[in-house]
């Protein structure tokens, strides 16, 4: 007899439909086909001890099951549910008429119990795009899969409670969640506040500017200065993530196995802040079926590289393409994954291997040329794609035991959002510009024009401060944002300088060379 039953394979951040054909028939032995894995194939032992253990009996006949289409390569244990129900179907051990109405997944333990799987929203989209009534899955992943209307997800703990619901012997309502509600009321629960930082207010302000506008931002300072603090609070005063943001985030920490027990949309942007020993495939993703590295992970929110000239080389340069196309694109023989990837990058390192290189306190110990060899270990393309490079020096002790509360995040974030507004009427017509950091160079000469005043200012800066240039247009990005903070339509002489003083590394002397 053949039964068939359906399933989802993810590849990137989307779900594509698998049918799993089971025919038991004359013969011996077990057969699997359709590109199956090795964690797939096991599945044949896993399947016949839950069945045996639930009171059900493997075929002791020929049972083939395809996983189709076929030419697709099937990865991991979540197929096991699909496959156990199909071949209870075909050898007449279950009855259950709305078979063909479900998505099913789960990883089954030998003794029938089912284990969480990732990447169930992508599924869950997937089911309710093709017309499915529900979606049958492990208890543990239905909260995250109810993020989904108009789907039906029935949580099950084991095989037996899936083949007593499909067999209208055990009734389970079908799980549902107030996704929007949830997700507005998490938007602005931030642990970290800026309210809590005192003095650097020059910081501040550079991390504003960067939040208003997109831009990318590194902080150069000795240690303990306060640039891990207050990178971290730069979360905090970003414009709140649309419901659309929120379902893309969602679907790529869902395939990455990174929700947790969380059964609701990501509501803050996230925030990912990697080790420098961390690898390429980790950075930008990878796999034999591609998975999210850090980069996609950090999309709609920040990637923070603590002390960068400690990452590899190789590490650093990966992040070029990405940087400048907001997305990731990875290769394989048989498949091109696609992930987005549109992050702001916020960086931080020492002055100099010892640290206090510019330290208004302390001496450098470094020997000559030092600075610069430590400076260099940043490649020119990398640091063309910085917009903002900031010197943090550290907190005098005066500033650190004032009494007087410095500015929250909550009011900082209002100003940022009237900016991001701003830019959202200015970029409408604009297909994949959503803010200033995002212009590509033809747009810079028409929203970034500066009067005869401002382009004297910028050409006396680029000769006196020896700055470089591939300085030029990132600083009138910069301005754009400046002004669009001061609700200015015109680029004005003190938003140009503001925005000068905030190119720290292109000046060829910085290092004393």
């Amino acid at each position: 007899m053949l039964a068939k039953t359906y399933g989802c394979a993810v590849y990137g951040v989307n779900a594509f439909l698998i049918t799993i054909e089971v025919s038991v028939g004359q013969g011996q032995y077990f057969f699997m086909v359709g590109l199956p894995d090795s964690a797939v194939k096991e599945s044949q032992q896993r399947v016949e001890t839950a069945l045996r253990h639930i009171g059900c009996r493997m075929p002791r006949t020929k049972v083939v099951v395809n996983l189709a289409p076929a030419d697709i390569r099937k990865e991991g244990s979540a197929y096991d549910l699909p496959i156990a129900l199909g071949i209870l179907a075909a050898s007449e051990q279950l009855y259950g008429e709305a078979l063909s109405q479900y998505v099913i997944m789960g990883e089954l333990a030998l003794d029938g119990t089912l284990r969480p799987v990732k990447g169930v929203l992508p599924i869950a989209i997937e089911a309710r795009k093709n017309g499915f009534k529900g979606f049958i899955l492990p208890k543990e992943n239905a909260s995250e899969a109810a993020i989904v209307n108009n789907l039906d997800v029935i949580g099950v703990e084991n095989l037996r409670e899936a083949v007593d619901f499909l067999e209208n012997r055990l009734t389970i309502e079908p799980l549902t969640s107030d996704t929007r509600e949830t997700f507005f009321n998490n938007q602005s629960d931030y642990e970290a506040d800026f309210s809590n930082v005192q003095g650097q207010e020059n910081i501040k302000r550079a991390l504003e500017i960067a939040a208003a506008g997109g831009h990318n931002v590194i902080m150069i300072g000795p240690p303990g200065a306060g640039k891990t603090m207050l990178a971290k609070r730069l979360p905090s005063i970003l414009p709140p993530l649309t419901l659309q943001e929120a379902l893309e985030t969602t679907k790529i920490h869902s395939v990455a196995g990174k929700l947790g027990g969380a059964g609701s949309l990501i509501a803050r942007r996230p925030f990912r802040s990697p080790h420098h020993t961390i690898s390429d495939a980790a950075l930008v993703g990878g796999g034999g079926i591609p998975q999210p590295g850090e980069i996609s992970l950090s999309h709609n929110g920040v990637l923070f590289l603590d002390e960068l000239p400690e990452f590899k080389r190789t590490v650093l340069e990966v992040m070029r393409q990405p940087l400048e196309e907001r997305k990731v694109v990875i290769s394989r023989t048989r498949q091109t994954v696609e992930f987005p990837a549109n992050f702001m990058l916020i960086a931080s390192m020492n002055p100099c291997p010892c640290g206090y290189y510019n330290h208004p306190e302390k001496e450098c110990v470094c020997g000559p040329g030092v600075v610069q060899r430590y400076l260099s270990k940043i490649s020119g393309p990398l640091l063309d794609r910085i917009d903002l490079h900031v010197e943090v020096t550290p907190v005098s002790f005066d500033e650190m035991t004032a009494n007087r509360r410095s500015e929250g995040s909550a009011q900082i974030r209002e100003r940022v959002i009237a900016a991001r507004h701003r830019q959202t009427q200015r970029f409408e017509n604009q297909r994949g510009v959503y803010a200033n950091a995002m212009m590509p160079p033809e747009m810079v000469k028409e929203v970034c024009a500066i009067d005869g005043t401002g382009k004297t200012l910028l050409k006396q800066a680029m000769e006196r401060l020896n700055l470089s240039a591939r300085a030029y247009d990132r600083i009138l990005k910069v301005a754009r944002t400046i002004a669009d903070l001061a609700d200015n339509d015109i680029i004005r002489t003190e938003h140009l300088a503001e925005a000068i003083q905030y190119r720290s590394l292109d000046r060829e002397n910085w290092a004393g060379d």
